[in-house]
């Protein structure tokens, strides 16, 4: 009911707590491949883990703040994007995504933050969108740099995983450099 088509066969829906076994299905697919590079308690091992995840932003969206959407592609959840955080007061927000690798290699990520950027600078008048990851995670750096981010720096040795500390990228869009790029 709530979707909207990213291509012929891939659309980007609300992720909720209904879909906790879905959520929890792809995340059994996704685990490896995306837990060097999100949050670890995004990473849940089980339907019950999958589902305190969607109902955390649940709570978060009604107030305001953190929202989670799903890419479903042929049917099938593959991934998604998300604000995880959210300021209407402050203007600013911070989108991020993840892909199991079937989603890979579609443009899906690119035109479903394009799709959030658009909601949050253009109709809910945000002034600044964040992106934020590892400095070696090329294929999230190209992502901010398709959708015409800046990077504005490194913080060194900011992201904990695997007994190693990484660099972590800041890139960021204004509302009006977004604007300017969407006419």
């Amino acid at each position: 009911m709530f979707a909207l088509p990213l291509r012929d066969n891939a659309e980007l829906r609300p992720l909720e707590a209904w879909h906790a076994e879905e959520f929890a299905a792809h995340l059994d697919r996704a685990r490896e491949h995306i837990r060097p590079w999100v949050g670890r308690a995004f990473v849940t091992d089980d339907v019950e883990g999958a589902r305190a995840t969607l109902v955390r932003y649940g709570e978060r969206q009604a107030a305001d703040g953190g929202r989670l959407h799903g890419i479903w592609l042929d049917g099938i959840l593959v991934g998604g994007v998300m604000f995880t955080a959210f300021d209407a007061a402050g203007g600013n927000c911070e989108l991020g995504c993840w892909l199991e690798p079937a989603g890979e290699g579609h443009g899906l990520v690119t035109e479903a933050c394009a799709a959030l950027l658009d909601w949050a600078l253009v109709e809910r008048g945000l002034h600044r969108a964040e992106w934020h990851c590892r400095a070696d995670n090329a294929r999230s750096s190209a992502v901010a740099e398709r959708l015409g981010m800046t990077l504005e720096g490194t913080r060194r040795e900011a992201w904990p995983y695997g007994g190693a500390r990484h660099d972590k990228q800041l890139w960021a869009v204004l509302a009006r450099e977004w604007k300017a790029r969407r006419n």
